[in-house]
């Protein structure tokens, strides 16, 4: 059967209008869920596939958009119908060495993955600033430690601010289910996930002069002008390689020992990743002139200091999501 909207049901074009509208919340509702942009876009595909299926059944007794998060809750759900759990290297292993082995890298379902502000943001700048913080690396993977379930009713009650008669509809729960559940998942959440200081305020002065700052620093591969940037206990990761590291002089030496190969790099601004500041990194290819691809470096901010630096290298999937071209060149 052909599952593409204009060929199921016949819906009016309206329906399949009002649908779009909640894509991108629902992709990072599924992000929430899931720790995975891609996944997190097949998730939310199925869900319109089932609505477009199913619409005749929809007796408008929920608003359109409760309904539409029941299905994504329960496509979730299926996916998540195991014990793997996406995480960051910080969560699987004390900091490295700088000069330690790298380890092989690690399968892509083991991490978290940065999700691109363009699919998870709408148009409203309001939604985009009390989505944000739900969508920072260390939230989503807090919400990783939770069982599937309770992960779904933390999300839908705190972030989204269903009531528990509409958390408990989506479940098929009882309220009082709901609300128990609920008060798990806080305590879980309370020992696991650090203080909300990773935040990036695009309208401060301040934190824009940082990031232009690290800019000029990472691409002259000045370290002694990098460290003054980083915070006292500043984190470098790079999945899919488990290993990271600590510490201003330790990243300072990671990036002229293992890292040199990004000495001369170049770094494109993105619209941003996950509300964060983040970059197609790009490091000169074996021929003069050219550039390939990376990382999508992705930066968490502390106020006035980067306590992040997160080198996500799987750049054959990630740079396409970022709409990245394949290498630069130098212009003639």
């Amino acid at each position: 059967m052909n599952d593409s909207p204009g060929s199921s049901a016949g819906l009016a074009p309206e329906v399949l209008a009002a649908f779009e509208t909640h894509r991108r919340e629902l992709c990072a509702y599924a992000y929430r869920m899931l720790g995975s942009s891609f996944e997190a876009e097949d998730a939310v595909q199925e869900t319109l596939t089932r609505a477009w299926k199913s619409y005749d059944s929809f007796e408008g007794r929920a608003s359109l958009r409760s309904w539409l998060y029941k299905i994504t809750t329960n496509v979730c759900l299926d996916m998540l119908d195991g014990p793997q759990r996406r995480a960051r290297p910080m969560d699987l292993s004390g900091p490295s060495r700088p000069d330690s082995p790298l380890p092989a890298p690690q399968p892509d379902y083991v991490w978290i993955e940065p999700i691109p502000n363009a699919l998870a943001f709408g148009a409203d700048p309001a939604d985009h600033a009390s989505a944000k913080d739900t969508l920072r690396l260390a939230f989503v993977a807090a919400c990783q430690h939770l069982p599937a379930t309770q992960r779904a009713i933390l999300i839908m009650r705190e972030v989204l601010r269903f009531s528990a008669n509409e958390t408990a509809e989506a479940l098929t729960m009882s309220p009082a289910s709901v609300n128990s559940a609920l008060q798990r998942a806080r305590a879980t959440m309370s020992k696991v996930q650090p203080a909300a200081t990773d935040t990036f305020d695009e309208s401060d002065e301040d934190q824009r002069r940082l990031v232009d700052n690290f800019v000029k620093a990472f691409e002259s591969y000045d370290m002694d002008t990098l460290t003054t940037l980083l915070k006292a206990d500043v984190a470098l990761s790079m999945p899919p390689i488990e290993l990271w590291i600590s510490g201003p002089e330790n990243v300072a030496a990671f990036m002229l020992g293992h890292g040199s190969a990004c000495r001369d790099s170049r770094l494109v601004r993105l619209e941003g990743a996950n509300g964060l500041p983040a970059f197609g990194h790009y490091k000169p290819g074996d021929e003069p002139g050219v550039w390939v691809p990376w990382s999508i470096t992705v930066l968490e901010l502390d106020g006035d200091t980067i306590a992040g630096l997160n080198f996500f290298l799987d750049t054959e999937k990630l740079f396409p999501l970022f709409c990245l071209a394949p290498e630069l060149r130098e212009s003639i």
